[in-house]
Parts: C-alpha cells; sequence; structure tokens
C-alpha cells in the first residue's frame, strides 16, 4: 500500500457488458439501503491533462449510517478510444494496499492491451484512506526516517523493547491524527465503494483488474456482490484465508524464493558481488547483514546512515521486478566491497515513496490502518516475537524484516470485526487469479489457494520472476486476460504459460 456531484459527461453508454439489467441503483434494496443517492450519482468528469479524465464520487464514511459523513472517492479514466465499440469501465486497483489507483492509471494504462484501451475506460481510483481520497496520515517524514531505519532483526530483548516503543508511537500517531477515519478504512468498506462506483459510472456489472492487494480488494467484492460480477482479473494474489501473522510469514518465505532466483543469475556470471554459487551467496549476504546490523552504510543521498533493515528493504524492492536484477547487482557490489548503500536506499526509498525532500505520501500510513483493522493479530508482544523467529527459521534473509515491520497493529487502536475466510463468491461468473511462479510478495500458493476456494475460479501462471504477471509483457499471460476481459471467455484452468 494507497474529494462534486453533477450533470454526467461522457460516462453514458455501455453496461459493463451485462445487457440492461437494472443497476443497483434502482432496486429496492438499495433504496431501502439508504444507499439509493449513492449509486444513483452522476459523475463530473473534467480533463485533468494526458487525455486523462478526474472525478470525485461520494460514499458513505459508515456504511450502517449512510446519512452521515462522506467520503470523496478521487477517480481517473484514459476514456476508450472507439466510443461506438465501448463496451464498459475497466476498474483497476495497484495493490499495497495504500497505493495510489489514481497514480497507477496515469502511469500504465497505456501498457494495457491495445483492444482493452480501444473498448474500455481505463478507471483508476484511490481507496478510502489513500491519496487523495481523505487519506490516513499519521506520521511526518524524520518520525517514518526513523521507523524504517530502525533494526526489525532484533538480537536481543533491548532491541525487541525499542522496536516495540517506535510501534506502540506510529499506533498512538494514528489515534491521535486520523481516530475517526481509522474504522472504517478496511477492505470490505472499500469493497462496497467499488459497487457504488460501478454504478456511478453506469455500468450494470463490473470489470476489474487488481493486483497484489488489489486481488483480496477484488476477491471481498466477489465475495459481497457475485450477481455485479462480469470480469475479475486476480493478478499476484493474497489468499483471503491466512491470517495476519501468517500472510506475512508467507511473504517473507516468497522474497527468499525470488532471492534464491537473482542469485543462482548472478552467480553464472564473473564479478557477482554473492560469490559463485547460490549457496555461497546466501552465506555471503547474511555476512554483509550481520556486518551492516553493527555498522551501518554510508550514502550520498543524504545524512541518512544505510541500516541493516534499510538495506534489506532496498534487495525486497529489486525483487519485485526482473528488469531490476541488473541494478540489484550493482547495488550490492557498492555495498558489499565499497560500503556504499547509496543505491540500496534509493531502491528502499522507492519502495515507501520517500521524497528527495524527505517527505512520504501517505502509503505507509494507510497500508498499516488497512493491514490492521483487516484482520486480527498475535495479543501480545511475546506471541509476535513467537511468530518472527518462526519466519526467519523459514526465511532466513527476509523472515525477521518481514514480520516484525508489521508490529504496529498489536497496539492499534481499533480491533478487527473479522476472521480471516475462504472466499466463494458463489454465483459469481468466471474469476481469472493469475499467479506467478517465483513471486516475491504473493507466494504462488496463494493464487492456487484463491482460485480453487473461488466457485467459479479459473488458474492462470506464469512460469516467471517479479511480481504480478501482466504487465510483465508476457504475451500468453496478455493474449488470455485481454481476451477474458473482452469477451468473458476464461482461459482454460491450470494455463501455464512460459
Amino acid at each position: 500500500m494507497v474529494a462534486t456531484l453533477a450533470a454526467a459527461t461522457g460516462c453514458s453508454g455501455g453496461d459493463g457488458g451485462g445487457g440492461k439489467e437494472a443497476t443497483a441503483a434502482t432496486s429496492p434494496a438499495t433504496a431501502a439501503s439508504g444507499l439509493g443517492a449513492f449509486y444513483g450519482q452522476k459523475l463530473s468528469w473534467k480533463s485533468c491533462g494526458g487525455g486523462f479524465e478526474c472525478a470525485t464520487a461520494q460514499v458513505p464514511l459508515d456504511y450502517a449510517k449512510p446519512s452521515g459523513e462522506k467520503v470523496g472517492i478521487s477517480m481517473i479514466r484514459l476514456p476508450a478510444q472507439d466510443k461506438s465499440a465501448r463496451i464498459g469501465s475497466l476498474f483497476t486497483n495497484p495493490g499495497g494496499p495504500g497505493g495510489s489507483g489514481v497514480d497507477f492509471v496515469r502511469q500504465a494504462a497505456q501498457s494495457f492491451g491495445a483492444d482493452l484501451r480501444k473498448r474500455f475506460d481505463i478507471v483508476g481510483f484511490d481507496p478510502r484512506g489513500v491519496g487523495a481520497s481523505d487519506p490516513v496520515r499519521c506520521n511526518t517524514g524524520p518520525q517514518l526516517d526513523k521507523f524504517f531505519a530502525a533494526d526489525t532483526s532484533p538480537d536481543d530483548q533491548q532491541e525487541v523493547n525499542a522496536f516495540a516503543a517506535l510501534s506502540k508511537e506510529f499506533a498512538s500517531n494514528c489515534k491521535a491524527k486520523a481516530s475517526a477515519e481509522l474504522p472504517y478504512v478496511g477492505t470490505k468498506d472499500a469493497a462496497h465503494d467499488m459497487d457504488i462506483l460501478r454504478a456511478a459510472v453506469g455500468d450494470s456489472k463490473f470489470t476489474y483488474y487488481g493486483a497484489s492487494y488489489g486481488t483480496y480488494l477484488g476477491a471481498i467484492y466477489a465475495e459481497e456482490f457475485p450477481k455485479n460480477v462480469r470480469a475479475l482479473v486476480l493478478d499476484g494474489a493474497v489468499d483471503p484465508k491466512e491470517s495476519a501473522i501468517g500472510t506475512l510469514v508467507e511473504q517473507s518465505k516468497g522474497f527468499e524464493t525470488a532471492f534464491r532466483a537473482f542469485a543462482k543469475d548472478c552467480v553464472k556470471s564473473a564479478g557477482c558481488p554473492l560469490g559463485t554459487s547460490t549457496s555461497v551467496a546466501e552465506k555471503n549476504l547474511a555476512s554483509f547483514m550481520a556486518k551492516t546490523d553493527k555498522t551501518p552504510l554510508a550514502n550520498t543521498r543524504d545524512s541518512r546512515k544505510v541500516t541493516e533493515s534499510l538495506a534489506v528493504m532496498g534487495i525486497a524492492t529489486a525483487l519485485y521486478l526482473k528488469d531490476y536484477w541488473p541494478l540489484l547487482r550493482q547495488a550490492l557490489t557498492q555495498a558489499m566491497q565499497k560500503g556504499d548503500g547509496t543505491l540500496l536506499l534509493a531502491l528502499a526509498d522507492q519502495m515507501v515513496e520517500r521524497k528527495p525532500n524527505g517527505t512520504y505520501s501517505n502509503q505507509t500510513d494507510a497500508n498499516m490502518a488497512v493491514n490492521c483493522i483487516d484482520k486480527p493479530n498475535p495479543p501480545n508482544l511475546a506471541a509476535y516475537g513467537k511468530a518472527a523467529d518462526q519466519a526467519k527459521k523459514e526465511a532466513p534473509n527476509f523472515g525477521s524484516f518481514v514480520v516484525w515491520g508489521g508490529l504496529p497493529c498489536i497496539y492499534w487502536p481499533v480491533q478487527p470485526k473479522q476472521q480471516p475466510q475462504a472466499v466463494h463468491a458463489k454465483g459469481a461468473k468466471p474469476i481469472v487469479v493469475i499467479g506467478t511462479l517465483r513471486d516475491p510478495a504473493t507466494p504462488y500458493k496463494w493464487a492456487q489457494s484463491l482460485a480453487k476456494q473461488l466457485d467459479s475460479g479459473v488458474l492462470l501462471s506464469l512460469d516467471g520472476d517479479g511480481h504480478t504477471a501482466y504487465l510483465q509483457g508476457n504475451a500468453c499471460i496478455t493474449q488470455a486476460t485481454d481476451k477474458y476481459l473482452l469477451t468473458t471467455e476464461p482461459p482454460k484452468d491450470g494455463t501455464l504459460c512460459h
């Protein structure tokens, strides 16, 4: 992970491929719930540069009290190129939680298939609490600098207590600055927002591409509104059944798998800073990290020292995309041979959206706010530490860092109301789940699990590296995905692309 109502301009035409069915705005159930005005709203789209149009939709802060406070959801779209052949809107979410869907569409809309851009409005939105949609903001730049630099691989109780104090401070800052929003930024509320957005753009059925956390958001949408599904692509799946701490443990194992793939590639050529074999590479990385734990690396960007935690974050960032592997090799060469952590720090800053002036987007605050309320966390520090120890055994290089990073959740001022559970979306049309075999952030087993959970789940796999598959440019994945989104005809379940 990351706000006018007026006459519609350019948002009519196309029913999302669902035929002439009544939208939720006209259903008696919607009217009875007090949500009719939200479902019936007309968006005022305005040009916002680069061929894009922007608008703001209104949703209730609390769905139990729809007549109360409202939240403005920031939206963007790249209009369909062929109005006469337009199918409807293709909604997107880039993940996080905390990622800006508006920024994602600005950056990535042209990367979607040509036929999709021809026949769909490509639509992005900032979920509630994220970006320009009533953002959760808790911590200052210096506070986040301190949090990210802190030791998340504690060697003794004193280091555990030090990070616990920072985690309490993180949670306390959110309580002080965003307490009114925190109960309402969970995924279920965001999924209900998406159904209002669907109606607001004039689609009777929902077409969607979600990546990473966006798959969890899409799966919850399908569970809540199965009859409204037209076509959903869930790329880089999150497993709804997994506990909060189990998610972090499995994710750390995913980074371990991805690092081994990188190391296997690196050691094939001369000059790899990790050594000449994969087994040696892991030992050398562990030795380098232990050394950095004692003596942080220098950097030439600013006055910050590159601690062990920041170095691991930089490595993890580069594992998200195979195209970054040469940069990671360069960063490790500088760090391991010259004690220069500049490139690793630049990668880490990219992960958490830290700007050169020392400020951050609200991605980190929003990410924590959503994660902490979506699923229950261990009850206390001792239980959390036990889970971190387990993760370190299963993922020696990444386990401790990934798991301890979520510690603020045990001090969170708002407790989750739901338990992790399987998502079936009974009655939904086919839903395509995409998994990448060596995905660092969303392990492939999660895609397998989600596809099995969904009554209409179809698994499409990529034998590849990096996080998510569709926008990597693999022709097999692209063709299967585009065909499904255009026609609702899914690929054969179990299809493996190379």
